[in-house]
């Protein structure tokens, strides 16, 4: 199992560099033993205008059998038929990647502290493997390196050159080149990558194989345009797995779009912080107004936006007249207790297919979540800062537009109720606000005027005289100018959507 990484240099930029970055002297050829084999680090040619270092990986077939225990894990797929006899010492496979990983450890990092200037350049670079396993042809191949800055040869090997009519095996000589990159991701794209294109793993892929997974992919997965099937791939399609890294990648892609930190948009509020009354709760008087309020409008096809950790996505699941839930939320963690609080993974089909919960942000279209009855956003406006808003208001009602939307908020007013409360203090130290009954329904009757709603408010809980209620609710209704008979957008309303 063999790979070469070539470099070019000038007298002022020596190729042999590339000894400083690999940590390796270009003048030494070194071994380093693993669980498989022996990997060897060696130079062919080191010379100031050009430098080539070598990766040789000679595998212990009976090591890898041992390792797996006969039981498929430790080579080829179809190790049960052929543990002794397969490709596995000499195609570049997942062996080679945990190879580049320990041998090459500081270099896939950006780390040199000889010259640590070295590994923020990018510099020419060639690499080539001559015998690459390809599960979807070189048309795979160059689907995954090209979008990374590569140039790339993926030549098929032919089963027999003899039998030229026999075809093309599975396996490609490729070659890449780049000018664009540096060391340290190039790197990075072979780790994920080469066991990628072989579509099978030798030792057995457990959770943290995500989080190395998104290490390497730092910086370029998120918005590779094969991000699913690199992502299945590389977890042995591992359903589970592939979700919970699917769900990460989003929330960091929506994190660098908003220019803040994961910790800071993964922000999901546990209700039970929520400032309640006895004997009845006041999220209980809440979720109860809500379905009040669905009931009033009829509607089957529901979305909890916003939905947190599920209370209301349960209450609605336990009515069958709703056929249809949906909960989004941003944050992995609140979807993640919303799913172990419904026992998604134990439900019976029928009970099942009512419900699903998504991962987005309110603050982008989402064509998901169109076509629907009703959208609830409960306790959700005050946990945006307010230049969020509009982006909100337009992704609901002018982008998904169902035809009821009931939103709940604090009223402000009502805080100087609560007598653990102190003076000046928000219900949740991540409200961003807290809005009047005046402040509220100005807000909600311009948002109903710009998009076509008719709106009313509705108080939960105590509507004390003088401060008004604790939470205060709007009715949102699609006005029948914008409706057709079905009482959904008509041809021109859904075309300026």
């Amino acid at each position: 199992m063999f790979l070469t990484i070539s470099t070019t240099g000038t007298p002022e930029r020596p190729a042999t560099d590339l000894g400083f970055l690999l940590h390796k002297h270009p003048d030494n050829a070194q071994k380093f033993s693993t669980s498989y084999g022996t990997a060897h680090v060696l130079y062919p040619e080191a010379t100031a205008e050009r430098c080539t270092a070598a990766l040789l990986l000679e595998v212990d077939p009976v090591a890898l059998v041992r390792r797996g225990k006969g039981k498929g894990r430790g080579g080829a797929p179809d190790a049960a038929l052929a543990q002794y006899v397969n490709d596995r010492p000499y195609a570049a496979s997942s062996l080679l990647a945990v190879a580049l990983s320990a041998v090459f450890s500081s270099a896939m990092k950006g780390q040199c502290n000889a010259r640590p200037e070295l590994p923020a350049e990018t510099r020419f670079l060639r690499v080539e493997v001559p015998a690459l396993p390809a599960r979807g042809g070189a048309g795979l191949v160059r689907g995954l390196f090209e979008p990374l800055g590569w140039t790339v040869t993926a030549e098929p090997v032919p089963l027999d050159e003899r039998f030229p009519e026999w075809g093309d095996s599975r396996y490609v000589r490729l070659e890449l080149t780049s000018e664009e990159l540096t060391l340290a991701e190039a790197l990075r794209h072979l780790y994920v990558l080469l066991p990628v294109l072989d579509d099978a793993k030798h030792y057995w892929v457990s959770s943290d194989e995500v989080d190395k997974l998104l290490r390497a992919g730092e910086g370029w997965l998120h918005d590779h345009p094969e991000q699913k099937l690199i992502t299945s791939r590389y977890l042995s399609r591992r359903w589970s797995l592939t979700r919970e890294a699917m769900e990460r990648l989003e929330l960091a892609r929506l994190a660098e779009t908003d220019d803040i930190a994961v910790e800071e948009i993964d922000n999901a509020v546990d209700e039970e912080t929520d400032t309640e009354e006895k004997p009845v709760p006041l999220a209980v008087q809440r979720r109860d107004a809500i379905l009040a309020a669905l009931h009033a409008s009829g509607a089957s096809r529901v979305l909890d936006l916003g939905c947190g950790q599920g209370q209301l996505v349960h209450a609605l699941l336990k009515d069958i007249r709703f056929t249809e839930i949906v909960g989004v939320d941003v944050s992995i963690r609140a979807l993640t207790i919303a799913s172990r609080r419904l026992k998604l993974d134990r439900m019976g089909e029928r009970q099942a297919a009512r419900v699903q919960l998504l991962q987005g942000s309110l603050a982008y279209t989402d064509r998901r979540l169109k076509g629907y009855d009703a959208a609830v956003l409960s306790e959700v406006i005050e946990h945006l800062d307010l230049p969020r808003l509009p982006a909100l208001e337009y992704a609901v009602f002018g982008s998904a537009r169902p035809r009821t939307v009931l939103v709940t908020t604090p009223n402000v007013e009502y805080n100087v109720r609560w007598e653990t409360l102190p003076a000046g203090h928000s219900r949740h130290g991540d409200h961003r606000f807290e809005w009047t009954r005046e402040e509220f329904r100005s807000w909600a009757r311009a948002v109903a005027g710009r998009h076509g709603y008719d709106v009313e408010f509705t108080p939960v809980g105590l509507d004390d005289p003088e401060v008004g209620p604790p939470t205060q609710m709007a009715v949102f209704t699609l006005a029948t100018s914008t409706t057709g008979t079905t009482g959904t957008p008509n041809a021109k309303e859904e075309k300026a959507a």
